[in-house]
Order: C-alpha cells, then sequence, then structure tokens
C-alpha cells in the first residue's frame, strides 16, 4: 500500500531494493520508483506492484514465466524471453526494463518481508492484509456522516429528513 501523502521523496526504497535484488546501488535498477512531479502540483508518488488476482502481466506472457505463488506474481527468469509484454501490460506501470537486465524487473515482496516498506523512513509504504484493504475509506465514509447537519432520504415515496444535532451544542 502507498500513501504518497507521506512521501518524502527520499528514494531510499528504490535503494535498498536495488540494493537487495540486484546487488548494485542504482535506483533505476529496482522494483520500485518514486515519481515526483513538480512544481504544481508537487506529488511524490511510489509505484510498486499492486500483485493483482487477476494480472494482466501474467496474462500476457507468452512463455508463462510469471506465475503466482503464495499471493505474489512472481518472474521465472529461466523462462522469460524478455519481450517485456508484461511491462506494457502492466495498467500501474510498476514493471520496469533497463538496459542492462536480460528480464523485467517486478516486484516479489522480498519473500514476503519487503525491504522498501522496512526501511521507509515516513512509513508512505505498507504491507497490508487483503483483508483490511479498503477499511481506512470505509471508516472516512463512516465518519463522513459525523459532519453532517441533515440526511434527505425517501421512504415509501415521500421524502423525510433526519436533521442530526450539532456537536457541542446539544441540550441536555
Amino acid at each position: 500500500m502507498v500513501i504518497p501523502e507521506l512521501c518524502s521523496g527520499c528514494r531510499i526504497c528504490e535503494l535498498v531494493c536495488a540494493i537487495k535484488h540486484m546487488g548494485v546501488n542504482n535506483p533505476k535498477k529496482s522494483a520500485v520508483r518514486v515519481i515526483v512531479t513538480y512544481p504544481h502540483p508537487v506529488v511524490r508518488m511510489p509505484v510498486v506492484c499492486s500483485q493483482c488476482k487477476s494480472a494482466p502481466c501474467e496474462e500476457v506472457c507468452p512463455v508463462n514465466a510469471l506465475h503466482r505463488e503464495d499471493g505474489v506474481v512472481k518472474l521465472d527468469r529461466e523462462k522469460c524471453i524478455s519481450c517485456y509484454k508484461c511491462v506494457e501490460a502492466c495498467p500501474f506501470g510498476a514493471i520496469y526494463a533497463h538496459e542492462d537486465c536480460d528480464y523485467p524487473i517486478k516486484c516479489d515482496l522480498c519473500g514476503g518481508e519487503p525491504e522498501c516498506v522496512a526501511h521507509c523512513p515516513k512509513g508512505a509504504l505498507r504491507l497490508i492484509p487483503e483483508d483490511v484493504l479498503g477499511e481506512s475509506r470505509r471508516l472516512n465514509n463512516v465518519l463522513s456522516y459525523a459532519h453532517m447537519k441533515e440526511i434527505e432520504f425517501y421512504e415509501k415515496g415521500e421524502k423525510k429528513i433526519i436533521h442530526y444535532a450539532d456537536v457541542g451544542k446539544e441540550e441536555l
């Protein structure tokens, strides 16, 4: 999970990924990339593999070099023919090509303990279980009612309004 508002753009995630998987201090050989827009609006957004349940990258691979293993879409380098169809198929742009590499660069979640998550100083990258995905949005949706003064709805064709008390102004 990426929380772009917390990303400082330090790119430590890129470095630790490249060092772990490629043995080099080269962020362009990382499976995570921080995209920065500047001057307006300033956005720092780590782009990482979403490990899609129905992965377009896996579907387009002509030699089945991409396969799901324990919920992670992994690349079998022995099978890969470097056609890079997976790079083009990824809807998030989270599979990368580098001229020095004979295969696409794709996140494998570091075997379940991603280095990028462990080393992100701001907590912008997080590994969360699938069952809690969307939980923060659900909670925000529920909490948004706390700021409403009234809500309109129809019951049996009749318009009704529920008025919420102003918080702190209730009469006891």
